[in-house]
């Protein structure tokens, strides 16, 4: 199919907060044209942005997948629920040694779980061991309708399942079940198997460090608590700390490669649907979530709820293009002026000129979302949308047009 690239760009500002901590507690930074900066990490934006799928109702929870260790519980639940009558423990080694056939990573129980099983179970210890959860040695990313096919794989071979899987094909069925429809989330995010490199998932999206456009140093505050039992003769706080916080207007990107979603979604395509639909459903999902979505770090205590003040997606045939060098000089607040006005007007200058050096002008289409006069300048680089809902229809119509013109 045709290459298609999609490029969202965001201005979000944020107000005294600690979105994504770094080992000492503090706001993690980086130092951008020479001066130090706020930042937010990709892996905490893409965190909430898998979390906002589901709880928004973006996709349907078969669309989905689950990245964890304990994937050999969650399997054996799966197998219990085709048939009752395996008990738990049966349904546990049946999932562990379906897992390790189809992905050839090891399963089995933690020797923390099994110590403490032992510990706990007396006379019982070593068959307390034995009933000690599996696991795999890393985070496993697989999709609900994987889950499900590997459940239904180690019923079939319930009676004799070490014999059931050394039969080639059913070895390879293993094997395709869990490298084949693959959920959005791992399709636009990827895959990493450390003992199976052909089980790996390119990952279709990336997303980049959020930075401040300007520069940032962090504060400390001090606080105290009081206990709400002292008397009048108990003077002074029941408790005393510190929590570092910064402010900072945002500079956020993530590049979307549509063939790359929609060769990772493979046989997930749903039968009774055209191909275009599902990877303009996982876009328009993305794009969403992204825009929307915010990370959680610190939030009962500062309630950094904010939304971008702008928004620009690109739709591209040439390659992915970052606008953050619009900012690697840093914006200079005049005084009350705040940040977002100069930023607006930096991108609004920095995006025409990379576009006229480097751009397709006939290949590329430009949506703008907006809030307020200060982004006013934003509003002649593209088709403004009046919403983010408006805003991702516009994208998702554009992407299933685009992938249905010859290549």
């Amino acid at each position: 199919m045709n290459r298609i690239f999609i490029d969202v760009h965001a201005l979000q500002t944020v107000p005294p907060s600690n979105l994504n901590r770094d080992d000492t507690g503090a706001p993690k930074s980086a130092v951008y044209g020479g001066v130090p900066r706020a930042r937010v990490s990709s892996q905490a934006w893409k965190r909430v942005t898998r979390e906002y799928f589901g709880d928004e109702q973006l996709l349907d929870p078969s669309e989905l997948g689950v990245r964890t260790k304990k994937v050999a519980e969650l399997l054996a639940t799966r197998i219990t629920g085709l048939d009752a009558s395996i008990a738990e423990a049966e349904a546990l080694r049946l999932a562990a040694v379906v897992i390790e056939t189809a992905t050839g990573s090891k399963i089995e129980a933690p020797e923390r779980k099994t110590r403490k099983a032992k510990a706990n179970a007396g006379e019982n210890a070593e068959e307390a061991a034995k009933e000690a959860a599996p696991e795999s040695k890393y985070l496993m990313f697989l999709s609900s309708r994987q889950l499900d096919g590997l459940a239904a794989l180690a019923v079939d071979g319930a009676a004799d399942i070490g014999a059931y899987l050394k039969d080639k094909e059913n070895k390879a069925r293993a094997k395709q079940i869990a490298d084949t429809r693959h959920s959005v989330d791992i399709a636009l995010f990827g895959r990493m198997v450390a003992d199976s490199a052909d089980f790996n998932v390119d990952a279709a999206a990336q997303v980049a460090h959020a930075i401040s456009v300007h520069r940032v140093d962090n504060e400390s505050d001090y606080y105290t608590a009081v206990d709400d039992e002292n008397t009048d003769a108990e003077t002074g706080a029941g408790m005393i700390g510190t929590v570092d916080f910064n402010s900072a207007t945002l500079y956020r990107y993530a590049a979307v490669s549509v063939h790359q979603l929609a060769a990772n979604l493979g046989e997930g395509l749903r039968d009774d649907e055209s191909v275009t639909t599902p990877v303009r459903r996982a876009v328009e999902a993305f794009v969403h979530a992204f825009v929307a979505s915010l990370p959680k770090g610190k939030i009962n205590t500062f309630g950094h709820h904010t939304l971008p003040d702008a928004v620009v997606v690109k739709l591209r045939t040439t390659r992915p293009i970052s606008f953050v060098a619009a900012f690697e000089e840093p914006v200079a607040a005049e005084a009350g002026s705040g940040h977002l006005r100069e930023a607006s007007d930096r991108l609004a200058e920095y995006i025409p000129e990379v576009e006229r050096a480097y751009g397709d002008e006939q290949s590329t289409s430009t949506w703008v979302l907006r809030v307020g006069a200060a982004t006013g300048k934003l509003a002649g680089i593209g088709q403004e949308t009046p919403s983010l809902t408006a805003l991702v229809e516009a994208v998702g119509q554009a992407v299933a047009e685009r992938m249905e013109k010859p290549a």
